[in-house]
């Protein structure tokens, strides 16, 4: 089997697994979630925080918003373009939404919208990571090709990549690619992980 062929089979089997957790399991999962992001100073203070609409059994950020909105950050999502790439809308709890070609919920008509380097903090959804920080996403490349200019930085900088993940998504280690751009922590249901510390790279 190709490597191609194994990634593949991999996002199958770890998605999944991700659909198979029950309702207790996401509500716990969340809830661990939220506490390993209170570990990240950045969570506190960023102004602006992008994350996502979970879907297809990616662990939820419904514990994690309210708090933000609560300190007046700033919460928004992501918008597919027609390139392929990511710009980000402000959203709150109770806005409308509507699906895009994936039929993923986002901003409907919003006012305003920001560029990936615009953003203080990411939270970045994923079906696969390792320590090191290096990420399998559903091999759409949305995220590598938008934050891509990240790579010519001096890492961490801003915003501030945190992979979100269940840890049974954990792998020992995933090869990159030469355009994936690594995340700087992973936040867990039950640990915050400093992936600077992992890899070597500058911190």
């Amino acid at each position: 089997m190709d490597a191609l062929a194994q990634r593949r089979e991999l996002r199958q089997r770890l998605a999944d697994r991700r659909r198979a957790l029950s309702p207790a399991q996401r509500i716990a999962a969340a809830q661990g979630l939220r506490r390993s992001l209170e570990q990240l100073p950045e969570y506190h203070t960023d102004a602006r925080v992008a994350g996502y609409w979970a879907c297809d059994g990616e662990l939820p950020l419904n514990l994690v918003i309210p708090p933000l909105l609560a300190r007046g950050q700033q919460f928004l999502l992501p918008l597919l373009e027609r390139d392929r790439s990511l710009r980000f809308a402000p959203w709150q709890p109770g806005q409308e939404v509507q699906p895009n070609r994936h039929g993923i919920p986002e901003p409907a008509a919003p006012r305003e919208w920001y560029a990936p380097f615009q953003l203080d903090l990411v939270l970045v959804p994923l079906l696969a990571f390792d320590r090191r920080g290096h990420r399998l996403g559903t091999g759409g490349g949305y995220y590598d090709r938008s934050f891509a200019f990240l790579s010519e930085q001096l890492r961490p900088t801003e915003p501030l990549l945190v992979g979100i993940a269940y840890d049974f998504q954990e792998l020992p280690a995933i090869e990159a690619a030469a355009w994936d751009v690594p995340l700087d922590y992973v936040a867990t249901d039950r640990e915050l992980i400093d992936c600077h510390a992992h890899d070597g790279r500058a911190a």
